[in-house]
């Protein structure tokens, strides 16, 4: 099994401890493993039935062509969002939106520019710049980043960003509200 994304690794501690993680487009299951082994319930999507044959070793697996087919978690929310090396820019906002107050979404993938150096090369897998914090909005940026990374050779964006719920948000001063009519 590979190992995981350091990206998800460094930020793997903004997971409520125990936290439901969906990873999509989750392949073998290298992320459901490694959460898993961390104590966390975790969940995996992906359209290639090997793929969910293996990452069932780890927790819940769905076999399902989100491309293609309806978003099989509508109305979930999970603790943690996990995607990594995968972009289907139709789901970005299901994505976003199983994202649980409290929760986080790590995402990293590939962006414009890798089509100078390899694959993938079309315009359809590769993020534009800033595409993936306009993705987020309404959540808050822990972390970004987009560019250049020489190991492997690729181009990539990268975000952690956290659901705020309810007691994460500061009531604004009562001297500064505004005025009630």
């Amino acid at each position: 099994m590979s190992q995981p994304s350091a990206w998800v690794v460094q930020w793997a501690h903004l997971v409520l401890p125990g936290g439901r993680v969906l990873d999509v487009a989750c392949g073998a299951g290298r992320h459901l493993h490694w959460f898993a082994e961390r104590g966390h319930a975790v969940t995996g999507v992906d359209r290639a039935p090997d793929a969910i044959a293996s990452a069932a070793r780890w927790g819940r697996a769905i076999q399902a062509d989100i491309e293609a087919g309806p978003w099989p978690f509508a109305g979930e929310t999970f603790d943690a969002v996990v995607v990594t090396n995968y972009l289907w820019r139709p789901r970005l906002p299901d994505i976003v939106a199983a994202v649980a107050p409290g929760g986080v979404l790590l995402y990293e993938t590939f962006a414009a520019g890798n089509e100078t150096i390899g694959k993938p090369s079309r315009p359809d897998f590769l993020l534009r710049p800033g595409e993936l914090l306009a993705a987020c909005i309404g959540l808050r940026i822990v972390a970004y980043e987009d560019g250049y990374e020489a190991a492997p050779q690729r181009f990539v964006q990268r975000i952690a960003a956290v659901r705020l719920d309810a007691s994460d948000i500061v009531p604004q001063h009562p001297l500064r509200a505004p005025a009630r009519p």
